[in-house]
């Protein structure tokens, strides 16, 4: 998991930088101080660690320019120990605040602990057929690398039944029961039309990967 240490004190940053990388976490700095958010959207870390006196903008500004399009926890790390900042932090989307001078053990627990509590909550949602492949139950998606497509009702719910069983075969009458049992009606020619939607669907974001497979006579399996 990476993390962006936005820091304007060059000796800071790179402490800050040697101890994220001691504890496990590769991390970087931005390099230009006026476009932090795009180097943090192409970045993509797990993480961001933000001050608040910086140059061009401030970190209150950076917080809300990353929050337009990302949901990435970030903690703030500053010298300023007025209540009011820490309300500023709070209400531009930070997630937690550090006063400096800090204590590296305590800095390691919260970043462990903010985490813990974004990723491994939301991956008792996901369903992972691949390193960058998974389904999304929470939220209907099926994301492949960068792309990613919305499924219906429908075909979540088969989906579902698919990696619930993953390796084996699932045949299309317990494909349809599973259907029933959430009070969608489904026929056997429905069913068809449903699988080779889902099938076009997944492909188009695979690069043609055949994601749902056939057992001829048997029914369908996810490897």
């Amino acid at each position: 998991m990476k993390l962006f240490v936005v820091e304007d004190d060059q000796a800071l940053a790179k402490e800050l930088i040697l101890l994220c990388e001691r504890w496990g976490f590769p991390a970087k700095a931005p390099l230009d101080f006026s476009k932090i958010d795009e180097e943090c959207r192409e970045y993509e870390p797990a993480l961001v660690l933000m001050d608040i006196n910086l140059p061009y903008y401030d970190g209150f500004y950076w917080c809300e320019k990353i929050r337009e399009s990302s949901t990435v926890p970030v903690l703030f790390l500053s010298s300023r120990d007025q209540n009011g900042d820490k309300v500023m932090a709070m209400a531009s989307g930070g997630d937690d605040y550090m006063e400096k001078p800090f204590d590296p053990e305590l800095l390691l627990v919260k970043i462990r602990s903010m985490l813990r509590r974004t990723y491994e909550y939301k991956s008792q949602d996901r369903d992972y057929i691949g390193e960058d492949m998974y389904y999304d139950n929470g939220k209907g998606l099926f994301v492949s690398g960068k792309k990613s497509a919305e499924l219906t009702k429908s075909e979540g719910k088969i989906m579902t039944a698919l990696l619930g069983q993953r390796g084996s075969v699932v045949s299309r009458e317990k494909l349809m029961q599973h259907l029933w049992n959430t009070d969608e009606f489904v026929t056997d020619a429905s069913l068809t039309v449903l699988i080779s939607r889902l099938r076009a669907k997944l492909s188009g974001i695979c690069d043609g990967e055949d994601v749902i497979r056939t057992k001829k006579g048997m029914g369908y399996y996810i490897k």
